[in-house]
């Protein structure tokens, strides 16, 4: 028995908050890592405020120490992506915690690209990185991440970004990071918009000169930013069920992706962290389409859209198209 599945794409995604709870508890039990309190009774992870969610996803993360460590996380992760229909994912990784754990950038990146390498060879899945840099770790820190990026470049990793907490560090302080890696031919997105006001993107927009904003839903409480966005082709990578775990919004009907869209934003539906909101992105996705009544036409628009802003080559992106004009060729056995 066949289904048919939309071809999907993800643009946004911590690869360390992707972690299955169960290979966080494997790998803590082989490195003799204490896990208390990470997890709930149920089994889930545990948090209840942002700053508490930053605190769980950090330690978690620590599990993650030997480059085979990440190649599993990667492989996993990339596996089941291409299970719910995702055609293309870029995957956010984090050289300062691999760095807090003992492992080199270039270790780090290895281990991921051997995983999603695995996957690939098994699905089809293709996969790129986006190396970020912390701005609450301040701006020579994220600088350091440039450095580290362009002096051991790997063909997976193409893009730069931010992340980290919204409320510490203007953008104005990472603007020499993000044009060092302009000038070293990587694509730029940052985080704006979600914990911080529409002040925040109109900010990264302005000193950044990024092309690609991190969640922006914020954005929808700017009429002028609104209409600038999309005028200016500025793909913002919308995380709903990240949004109202987090408390931005009540639910996802009162959640401003649909509007954003419908004022000529280019949207695309991501995950960022799915374990720890409890989602994925092929839930992103169906509730979305269910609860704002969008077609198959609407999420191939959505998918396409993530893939002509994707941070990597054309014939890739050539390739994910010609995917993508034949959905019915994405079916996945039951």
């Amino acid at each position: 028995m066949t289904r048919h599945v939309v071809p999907k794409a993800e643009l946004h995604v911590h690869i360390e908050g992707a972690a299955p709870p169960d290979l966080v508890r494997r790998l803590a039990t082989r490195h003799d890592i204490d896990l208390s309190g990470v997890f709930d009774r149920t089994g889930h992870y545990s948090w209840d405020d942002f700053s508490s969610f930053l605190n769980a996803y950090d330690r978690a993360s620590q599990v993650f120490r030997t480059p085979e460590d990440y190649a599993a996380l990667s492989e996993s992760y990339y596996r089941m992506l291409a299970a719910e229909g995702v055609i293309y994912a870029e995957i956010t990784i984090s050289p300062d915690h691999a760095a807090a754990n003992g492992l080199s950038y270039a270790d780090y990146v290895s281990g991921l690209a051997e995983g999603m390498e695995r996957a690939k060879a098994e699905t089809g899945i293709e996969g790129r990185m986006i190396a970020v840099g912390v701005r609450h770790f301040g701006a020579r820190a994220v600088e350091q991440v440039v450095t580290q990026v362009l002096a051991h470049s790997h063909p997976l990793v193409t893009g730069f970004g931010l992340a980290g907490d919204e409320r510490e560090g203007h953008p104005a302080n990472f603007a020499s990071a993000f044009r060092q890696a302009a000038e070293g031919g990587l694509g730029l997105t940052a985080h704006a918009g979600e914990i911080g006001g529409p002040e925040s993107v109109t900010a990264a927009l302005d000193f950044l000169r990024v092309k690609r904003i991190g969640h922006g839903v914020k954005a929808i409480e700017d009429k002028a930013l609104v209409e600038r966005i999309a005028e200016e082709g500025v793909v913002l990578e919308v995380c709903p069920g990240s949004n109202i775990a987090l408390g931005l919004y009540s639910n996802l009907r009162f959640h401003p992706v649909n509007l954003l869209r419908r004022a000529g934003c280019r949207i695309t539906l991501n995950s960022d962290d799915p374990p720890f909101f409890r989602t994925t992105v092929g839930h992103e996705y169906r509730s979305c389409a269910q609860t704002f009544g969008w077609s198959e036409a609407d999420q191939l628009a959505i998918t396409k859209t993530a893939i002509e802003a994707a941070f990597c080559d054309k014939a890739t992106k050539e390739r994910l198209l010609k995917r993508l004009a034949d959905p019915g060729a994405v079916d996945y056995s039951l």
